[in-house]
């Protein structure tokens, strides 16, 4: 780990590209904010945790596949980068289309059942999510851990897995109060023209990057 600080910049990319996505309204919000709405806020924290753990196991899944993929052809990883890139950039334009017009927030219908449940339905939800699993694939293609060993991996996906409750739990926090949603849906145009900002900036620092080489 005396190595750590030469992959810190990578991990701050791929954690600013994470905290934004998973700051971005999408299923999970809508799921979360039904259950806080619906059930209280301790079964949305239940499971905003199991989105969290699912967050995890898309991340292993998808470092385990880019480390295998660098150590087999490492040009496919810059075809990965464009890959990743050209998602961010179709986030971006999603992220400015919902600033002409955002859309409201509703809360998903959730049917009252047990906290394990709960998690359960926040853990399946997100590694089911093609969506979720294109994302990782973007995140992964930063190369934050590459040419690192087990405590890098580790501690980066310790962190992703903070960044990812943190994220989800303010939704289920902050949306299940009426004052504190009517606020944001207020100001949602300017927070989605921000989003579609940041990932075309991300795009652009992506697609022009190199995958950090430190062995």
């Amino acid at each position: 780990m005396s190595d750590l600080p030469s992959f810190l910049p990578g991990f701050a990319a791929a954690y600013a590209i994470l905290l934004v996505a998973a700051s971005s309204p999408g299923p999970a919000v809508a799921m979360l904010l039904g259950i806080a709405t619906g059930q209280g806020r301790a079964p949305a924290l239940v499971a905003a945790t199991g989105i969290a753990c699912g967050s995890v196991m898309l991340n292993l899944g998808t470092l385990i596949g880019v480390g295998l993929l660098l150590a087999e052809a490492a040009w496919a990883m810059t075809i990965l980068r464009w890959l990743g890139a050209g998602y961010l950039a179709y986030l971006a334009w999603g992220a400015w289309r919902k600033a002409l017009s955002p859309p409201r927030i509703n809360a998903a219908e959730v049917a009252p059942r047990s906290l394990a449940r709960h998690f359960l339905a926040g853990f399946l939800l997100q590694v089911t999510n093609p969506k979720a699993v294109v994302f990782w694939l973007a995140i992964a293609s930063v190369g934050a851990t590459a040419g690192g060993g087990a405590g890098v991996v580790a501690l980066f996906v310790l962190g992703a897995f903070a960044i990812s409750f943190a994220c989800h739990g303010a939704w289920a926090l902050l949306l299940s109060a009426g004052p504190i949603r009517r606020a944001y849906g207020r100001a949602r145009g300017w927070i989605e023209a921000g989003l579609g900002t940041f990932f075309l900036f991300a795009a652009y620092r992506l697609a022009t990057s190199e995958i950090n080489e430190t062995s």
